[in-house]
């Protein structure tokens, strides 16, 4: 005779965490029909579904962790030296999990399996979360980030944690980005209906730390940026690739990703119509000019149309009336006649005869004959291609100054550089490619050995939020 008795099955958490989402959806009916505030109502529900979410993933994030004597890693053999609890940051709050560390026989390296299976970023986010939280600070300060986050009602991560995020990734990037930069070159493809690709650069002052007064004082040094833009025989730009440094001699970081740009669209499109585009500056013409193809070279319209502009001024007086009219006149002439800027220093030429002692004319009028050849205005616009580089300088507006350089702010070059390359990514459209490249990085295969079975911790909790 057999004798046999039900097992009585004792929920998990995430069954908890569902009666009571049950009990709550309830009570809130219950609450909204006698007519309480419905943002009080909707924030409690969020709350709570937020809540067996979270129990959800600290289940699931247990499963990755390994409980067994020895694992391996890149061929070396780790022992199990403790098992502990540790909290990591979700996109909807802590978790609290069991996890096993191992260290080599000779206990100079710890590994946690847990963290690289699931790809644990920085010992501390789950990708998502450190997904959501650098968007946050491409776009945001951390103090503005952080209010964000504890207003949404997910994750709520200190402002600190939000500003050591991005150096710590940037880390990451810096170490492989020439592999990272060609392995997002080759998955971007050139649009069919592109027929011109124009590369500009220009510099915008920011605010760096470490004054020549006081070591707290701040300066002003020359963040660069460069953009790559796609056109159609239109002339319609239809992509564009940003890309921002922080100070640094010669721009030599940006030109060198620039030429890798301009070479790496050139030979997959052997059709398309270069033209550089810049202002007047003498070093951006030696790189545009000297370091990359041969192409289209165009001095941006509307800082020849300034120096035009200086011109009158010097010859007439600031607020003469005659400054304002012979400006109005000649800059039609530079625009629009193909002979437009040959008749520019003419007429400069023969103001400086008249007014000998007006040297800052002369500098103006060298100006023009430096940038002769660049100043094919009607010409370069009849072919549909771009005469100005009003992409650059609002990218320098969008990708720099308006983050970089908001009330009381002063960077570092590593701090600011992690803004700007993770900035420059999102508005070049490659963000997600180059997330899923970056947390790969934390990705790693621990393998176990032959014949062992891992059973994950059978002892889980959850930190309240």
């Amino acid at each position: 005779m057999t004798l046999s008795h039900a097992i009585e099955q004792l929920p998990n958490d995430s069954d908890i965490a569902l009666n009571n989402l049950r009990t709550v959806i309830n009570t809130k009916i219950k609450q909204a029909q006698n007519g309480e505030a419905f943002d009080e109502v909707e924030k409690e529900i969020h709350a709570a579904f937020v809540e067996v979410e979270r129990m959800v993933l600290s289940e699931t994030l247990e499963q990755y962790d390994i409980n067994v004597p020895l694992v391996s890693l890149e061929g070396e053999d780790y022992r199990q030296v403790i098992r502990c609890e540790q909290t990591y940051l979700s996109a909807v709050g802590p978790v609290r999990v069991e996890r096993s560390l191992y260290r080599t026989k000779n206990g100079t390296h710890s590994i946690c399996p847990l963290e690289l299976r699931a790809g644990i970023v920085e010992s501390r986010w789950s990708p998502r979360a450190a997904k959501q939280a650098l968007l946050a600070v491409s776009q945001l300060t951390p103090y503005e980030a952080a209010h964000l986050f504890r207003e949404l009602g997910g994750m709520q991560p200190s402002k600190s944690s939000l500003d050591r995020l991005p150096k710590k990734l940037s880390r990451q990037w810096e170490e492989r980005r020439d592999a990272f930069e060609l392995s997002l070159r080759q998955q971007f493809d050139v649009p069919e209906e592109a027929v011109t690709v124009a590369v500009s650069l220009d510099g915008v002052l920011v605010p760096m730390q470490g004054g020549v007064v006081l070591p707290g004082d701040s300066r002003y040094e020359e963040a660069s940026c460069g953009t790559l833009s796609y056109y159609d025989k239109e002339g319609e730009p239809l992509v564009t690739r940003r890309y921002g440094c922080m100070p640094e001699h010669k721009k030599l970081t940006l030109k060198e990703f620039l030429r890798k740009e301009v070479n790496d669209a050139l030979n997959r499109r052997p059709d398309l119509q270069l033209v550089k585009v810049a202002d007047g500056a003498k070093d951006n013409w030696t790189f545009l000019d000297g370091v990359l193809p041969k192409g289209i070279s165009v001095l941006d319209f509307y800082h020849a149309a300034e120096h035009l502009k200086k011109a009158f001024e010097i010859a007439y007086g600031v607020k003469n009336l005659k400054a304002s009219i012979e400006f109005t006149k000649y800059r039609t002439i530079l625009r629009h006649d193909k002979d437009g800027v040959n008749k520019i220093i003419q007429h400069l030429s023969y103001l400086l005869k008249k007014n000998p002692r007006k040297e800052g004319l002369k500098t103006e009028i060298n100006y023009f004959k430096n940038n002769r050849q660049r100043c094919q205005y009607a010409e370069i616009a009849e072919a549909n291609l771009p005469i100005g580089s009003g992409i650059v300088e609002a990218t320098c507006k969008t990708l720099v100054s308006q983050r970089l350089k908001r009330s009381g702010m002063c960077w570092k070059d590593e701090g600011g550089q992690a803004i700007l390359t993770f900035r420059a990514l999102l508005q070049s459209g490659l963000f997600d490619c180059a997330w899923v490249k970056l947390s790969d990085v934390y990705h790693a295969q621990v393998q176990l050995p032959k014949n062992v079975i891992a059973f994950p911790g059978k002892h889980k909790k959850i930190v309240s939020g």
